[in-house]
């Protein structure tokens, strides 16, 4: 572990002294990577220098053991303890912070949310769910934009497509992908009755061209009339979009915006982020078996979530947490649940290491 970390150290100051360099200013590209790369290792490098400076106190103490004064002894030996602990700290935390970044996690994404079981209910939690993620996009500084939506007349969503734009959006929403299940009384229950009801949720990385190859002489575009909110432009012009990918029969719909490129653009969007995520699930099994001891296997037919309004109640099956706040999560207020599965995540990929 040491030698990574010196290893790392020294990249550090070597990145630093080239974000000087007049010519690697002027190199717009070069410089954006470098200034990357150092945002990566300052948590790493402040951590380790946290780390050696512990270290000292904890050897001048373990010396000072040895003093003649008893005085001094005693200090000495509150202060190894102190630093002995604080060392073990510090050391767990590098381990974490020494592990492999998700390459994907500086990326923004596009989630799907899709009504499943449950009907109207369904659709109307599918738009609790977009409200939560919303609101808690809006409190990071995120940008939302969706791309395609289907709504009901009650004001639910039978599905809807949206893109987040911020710094660590997929590092914070990839754990989202899954099936969520809502337990509350819908407001056309005149028993009271409480209903079971699950909707789907799919967290992609947004990706650039480069990133997947996309033959043109593959895809099948298709215009229609936009349908659902919009005014006397629905049905004037053929403006949504449709997209198949006929290799895989990947298909992806856009009909937000009132003008057909846009439309097309932002579908495009959809399908290279659709296509990046099936050929991350092939990758080779290494990395397959690196991904099931993650928290969740990312598959959208995995119950991952249970949202239980009468009792407050929101339980993340995966990791066992439950948390009696469900009003402020669904406001938005999802901190303490990412932090946790984001956590298990990386103590699991620790654990997989050390084995």
């Amino acid at each position: 572990m040491l030698d990574k970390l010196k290893s790392a150290e020294a990249r550090y100051d070597e990145i630093n002294m080239k974000l000087s360099d007049p010519s690697v200013i002027s190199d717009n590209g070069l410089y954006r990577e470098l200034m990357r790369e150092q945002k990566n290792l300052t948590p790493l490098i402040e951590k380790y220098r946290e780390y050696k400076k512990c270290e000292k106190s904890f050897a001048d103490a373990e010396a000072a053991l040895e003093d003649s004064d008893p005085e001094l002894r005693e200090m000495a030996r509150e202060e190894y303890a102190l630093n002995k602990r604080l060392k073990e700290e510090l050391s767990e935390e590098l381990k974490i912070l020494l592990l492999p970044r998700d390459p994907d996690d500086d990326r923004n994404v596009i989630v799907e949310i899709r009504g499943g079981a449950g009907g109207e209910e369904a659709a109307l939690f599918a738009n609790s769910m977009f409200r939560m993620y919303s609101m808690y996009a809006a409190g990071r500084g995120w940008k939302i934009e969706v791309i395609s939506s289907n709504p009901t007349e009650l004001g639910g969503y039978k599905e809807v497509c949206f893109s987040v734009e911020g710094e660590g959006a997929y590092a914070r929403l990839k754990y989202e992908s899954g099936v969520h299940r809502v337990q509350r009384v819908p407001e056309t229950e005149s028993q009271g009755r409480i209903q079971t009801s699950t909707i789907t949720v799919a967290v992609l990385p947004e990706v650039e061209e480069v990133d997947v190859d996309i033959n043109p002489a593959d895809l099948t575009i298709q215009t229609y009339r936009s349908s659902g909110a919009g005014g006397q432009h629905i049905n004037k012009t053929e403006s949504a979009i449709r997209i198949i990918h006929n290799p895989t029969g990947v298909v992806v719909e856009c009909q937000e915006e009132r003008s057909q490129f846009k439309n097309k653009e932002k579908a495009l969007k959809m399908l290279y982020s659709k296509l990046y995520e099936a050929k991350l699930t092939a990758r080779d099994s290494a990395i397959a078996e690196e991904r099931r001891v993650q928290v969740g296997t990312g598959d959208r037919s995995e119950r991952i979530r249970t949202y239980n309004f009468p009792q407050s109640r929101v339980t993340d099956h995966r990791i066992g947490l439950t948390l009696y706040k469900i009003d402020s999560i669904m406001n938005g207020d999802c901190d303490e649940l990412f932090d946790a599965l984001r956590l298990a995540d990386q103590t699991a990929r620790l654990l997989s290491q050390q084995g």
